[in-house]
C-alpha cells in the first residue's frame, strides 16, 4: 500500500473522531459538580489530545 492510500485509511479518521469525542467529554466534565471533576477532566482531555495527535502524525507520516 502506498503512502497516499495509507493516509486515507478509514481507521485514522475513526481514531480522530473518537479523540474529538473524548476531548469533548473532558471539556464538559469541567462543569460537573463532584470532588475531583477538574482533575478527571484534565486527564480525559489529555488522553483525547494525545489520541488526536497520534492520528494526525500517523496521517502526515
Amino acid at each position: 500500500m502506498n503512502s497516499t492510500q495509507e493516509a486515507n485509511s478509514d481507521r485514522h479518521y475513526i481514531l480522530l473522531v473518537i479523540a474529538v469525542v473524548i476531548g469533548l467529554v473532558g471539556v464538559y466534565l469541567r462543569f460537573a459538580d463532584f470532588k475531583h471533576a477538574s482533575s478527571a477532566a484534565n486527564i480525559i482531555l489529555a488522553i483525547g489530545a494525545g489520541m488526536g495527535l497520534k492520528a494526525i502524525f500517523t496521517i502526515i507520516k
